[in-house]
């Protein structure tokens, strides 16, 4: 890091190595040191998941996964929060849609999602031996919007206040990204159980870090 900011001082910082929220929030300490905003360092965090949980909503409803909105948040890693209360389909709220469409989306349905969402790095690790694609295709996305400050929604890990009641931790949340790194963090609606979920989350980030002192 002291390297890289002596010979780019204004740099925006991407961070794509594991675990990846920790090694964001310790980047982005160093870069404080040397005079860098935070919202100028930032990690792919949750936007492979995210991905991946808009890919099998509309996989298993029949529609398009560009029209699916819906957030991981959270750690990237096992304590991740999909937070089913956030999605929409044509604006419409997921059970709204379903309802209107006479389709199911039981419990068994939504553990299937949150399973392979959660435990798709592991499949694919275990069928080629690394996820090189996935996270190539999102760091070269992450790139375009910054490099075209195309102002984009995305959650990715950067240094926060406070998460759910867990204070000075990097993880996950639907940002505003743009020429400038992160613009702003959008507050979304979230149920008691996806806020004490996300909380955990935090909270095992927040661990690590202090662990490392």
């Amino acid at each position: 890091m002291p390297g890289i900011l002596k010979h780019a001082e204004k740099a925006i910082l991407v961070v794509a190595t594991n675990p990846l929220d920790i090694m964001t929030h310790l980047a982005a300490r160093y870069a404080s040191e040397s005079g860098l905003p935070a919202s100028r360092v930032l990690g792919t965090g949750t936007m492979l998941d995210t991905a991946r949980f808009r890919s099998l909503l509309g996989g298993n409803m029949g529609i398009d996964p560009h029209h699916v909105h819906g957030y991981v948040i959270g750690e990237h890693g096992d304590s991740e929060v999909l937070a089913w209360s956030t999605v929409t389909v044509a604006n419409r709220h997921l059970e709204d849609f379903c309802k209107t469409r006479g389709m199911a989306l039981d419990d068994a349905v939504r553990q299937n999602i949150d399973e392979k969402v959660r435990n798709a790095a592991y499949a694919i690790i275990e069928g080629k031996g690394a996820t090189y694609y996935g996270i190539g295709s999102a760091l070269a996305k992450l790139a375009d919007v910054i490099l075209h400050d195309q102002r984009s929604i995305l959650t990715v890990s950067t240094p926060e206040d406070d998460v759910a009641g867990v204070s000075r931790v990097s993880v996950s949340l639907p940002r505003v990204v743009g020429g400038d790194g992160v613009l702003y963090t959008l507050p979304i609606p979230l149920t008691d159980g996806e806020k004490e979920a996300l909380h955990k989350s935090a909270a095992v980030v927040k661990k690590a870090i202090d662990e490392l002192g």
